[in-house]
């Protein structure tokens, strides 16, 4: 579909899923290099990266284990910037080299409070993985260890992202059209 209509919203097509497809290979690559013969805990923050995190993480070619976590910080099109913990870390990050898959950083302010939380956990190491950054919007100081691609300050739907809890199950990404 070339065009969609998220509730009151319109939208047209951005990234493709085979341009997605493409951007998860090459990540998952990168990851399996950097982390080859370690067992890292993978923590995808929900609800938006659930679709990356599961294509992300059945092209790894590593034994990890996985616990998600869920952080929030968006109303409508934009963020709040305050920062709800609904399910935070688990304990046993203690010692070990944990992979925050992220479906987008945008201001940064959400993953700045997760390094925070993760932080006080004691991980061996942390590492962040972005399927989108958004660079013109970005106002914090931490290393993005992983970007599958930078896009501009546009507001998009689909993969997993959404527009109030909407438009999150389509396989292409659609950025706002107005």
């Amino acid at each position: 579909m070339d065009k969609i209509q998220v509730l009151d919203k319109h939208f047209k097509m951005y990234i493709p899923e085979s341009e997605i497809q493409e951007i998860v290979r090459r990540l998952a690559a990168e990851i399996s290099h950097d982390f080859k013969g370690k067992r890292p805990l993978l923590c995808p923050i929900l609800t938006g990266s659930f679709m990356f995190a599961a294509d992300l993480i059945r092209e790894l070619d590593l034994d990890s284990k996985v616990a998600f976590v869920r952080y929030a910080s968006y109303m409508g099109l934009q963020s709040t910037g305050q920062v709800q913990e609904l399910m935070g870390f688990p304990g046993d990050c203690r010692g070990r080299d944990v992979i925050i898959i992220e479906d987008i950083i945008d201001t940064g302010i959400s993953m700045e409070y997760m390094l925070q939380q993760l932080q006080n956990l004691k991980p061996a190491s942390i590492s962040i993985c972005a399927f989108l950054y958004k660079p013109n919007s970005f106002r914090k100081n931490y290393k993005i260890d992983y970007i599958g691609k930078s896009i501009p300050n546009d507001f998009i739907v689909g993969y997993g992202l959404d527009y109030d809890g909407m438009g999150r199950t389509y396989r292409d990404i659609y950025v706002l059209d107005e």
